[in-house]
């Protein structure tokens, strides 16, 4: 599948305008599953079948949360859906193939080797990522399919530390499908899940020997309104010490839905600060669209 961005996205920086990556078709009317950030403030989208046509899609939904996209076929695929599997009992050294765009020259056998929690600085967590290796080069929306031959998980990122231990093992980062499960309806209903949307600062913060390290702001995002700037220290949210993404994101998004102010203690430079950040729902930073 490829995508185009709308013009002056934002997301343009950090993605680029123009996106490729791999979309899998779970239903029979065309519906599409791939990897978010290939699909955010997308308004051209195509998809190549095992044909060779290009056809147009729709983007169907998004989901934050969950890292998840869905488009849709406006042409019938002459293909065979996957069937959706389950990837909670999915466990290390288990056998799985992973297919990209490209046919059977992109597909390749892989194993799963850990099992265990994900955070990225873009305000991102999942509580059990699938992890596998060894690593394929087309990873963006890749299936990841288990010995049944059903789809389990769906390709985000490559990695350095697939295990999470000293080896240091390459490999690939995979979203359980299970996440997919409980929002699917949703997704396709009205393009989001139900409820309230969680609060988004617009800061990339890393962690750095110990401490929480704020590496880019989103320009005219909440944060960057409220005076954060590159550099500083994130020593705690709303009273409460944080020193990783996984402390800093749980603080932020307890009992706070969008719209929340959330405290937040600084370290600019030989200051401590005590900052208010108003937070906004993330798909608001982005141009508006609608989808379907």
């Amino acid at each position: 599948m490829s995508a185009r961005a709308v013009p002056n996205a934002r997301s343009a920086a950090s993605l680029g305008s123009a996106r490729e990556g791999t979309g899998v078709l779970i239903g029979s009317d065309g519906l599409i599953v791939t990897i978010g950030y290939l699909i955010v403030e997308a308004d051209e989208v195509t998809v190549t079948d095992h044909r060779g046509r290009v056809l147009p899609a729709t983007v169907v939904g998004y989901d934050h949360a969950s890292g998840f996209g869905l488009l849709r076929a406006i042409v019938p695929i002459d293909a065979t859906p996957i069937a959706l599997g389950a990837s909670a009992p999915m466990a290390e050294t288990d056998p799985v193939m992973i297919a990209s765009h490209g046919g059977v020259d992109e597909a390749a056998f892989a194993w799963v080797v850990s099992k265990r929690p994900f955070t990225g600085n873009w305000e991102y967590m999942l509580d059990e990522a699938l992890w596998t290796s060894p690593p394929t080069s087309a990873w963006s929306g890749a299936a990841l399919i288990d010995r049944e031959g059903k789809l389990v998980g769906v390709g985000s990122l490559i990695v350095r530390d697939a295990t999470g231990d000293e080896a240091q093992l390459p490999g690939n980062l995979f979203v359980p499908i299970d996440a997919l499960k409980a929002v699917l309806a949703e997704l396709v209903a009205d393009g989001r899940r139900k409820g309230p949307a969680r609060p988004w600062l617009g800061v990339a913060a890393d962690e750095v020997q110990g401490r929480l390290v704020v590496s880019r702001v989103s320009p005219d995002g909440p944060a960057d309104e409220a005076g954060v700037e590159a550099g500083d220290i994130i020593l705690g949210v709303a009273g409460e010490p944080v020193r990783t993404q996984r402390e800093f994101y749980r603080r932020l998004w307890a009992g706070r839905s969008a719209g929340a102010e959330v405290p937040l203690r600084l370290l600019q430079g030989a200051d401590v600060r005590e900052l208010k950040v108003r937070s906004i729902d993330r798909v608001e930073y982005f141009r508006p669209r609608s989808f379907h």
